[in-house]
């Protein structure tokens, strides 16, 4: 994949910022996935959710057998950040930018695998609640927390911004490639 070209592209979009990391970098815990087990309705609803997505140990496996890893972040104001309704409003505008840079990166060659902020919605109903395979595979991102990944130490060490002010929300989208 070009990378040059890439950067080009991403430029145009409305990112906070970008950062190509070493899939070695990242920290996967367990206490990261607790959170999805204990705090989030979508646990064992969805291939993009735990247990749906394997253990953390398997999650880590899967993302370090890649080279590189693009990490790409927007951020989106809100009134009330403790609005949770308003909150996740603002994440579909994430994934539209998340989705044109993984066909950017189609195009250039690669084959990234995704991993976003959510759990899937593509389908009415998951497949997995059925015990099938998902139904579209090439769409669906896991969210990062599903892997068990705490993004905050690679972006501490690199001096990367990450909380922007009481009422701003960060999103953040990592393409393994």
């Amino acid at each position: 994949m070009n990378r040059e070209r890439l950067e080009e592209r991403l430029a145009e979009l409305p990112l906070y910022q970008y950062d190509f990391i070493d899939p070695r970098e990242l920290e996967f815990s367990p206490r990261i996935r607790w959170i999805c087990e204990h705090e989030c309705p979508m646990y064992g609803k969805s291939w993009a959710c735990p247990p749906g997505t394997g253990s953390v140990e398997g999650c880590r496996e899967r993302c370090l057998g890649y080279q590189n890893c693009l990490m790409i972040a927007s951020v989106a104001e809100v009134n009330d950040i403790a609005d949770i309704h308003e909150t996740l409003a603002t994440r579909p505008e994430h994934e539209d930018l998340t989705n044109q840079v993984r066909d950017w990166m189609r195009r250039l060659g690669a084959e990234p695998y995704v991993l976003s902020t959510e759990a899937c919605a593509i389908c009415q109903r998951c497949a997995y609640l059925d015990a099938q395979p998902c139904r579209h595979p090439e769409k669906m991102h896991p969210c990062v927390e599903s892997h068990g990944i705490n993004v905050i130490p690679v972006l501490e060490r690199r001096g990367l911004e990450f909380q922007y002010g009481a009422n701003v929300v960060t999103w953040i989208s990592l393409l393994f490639y």
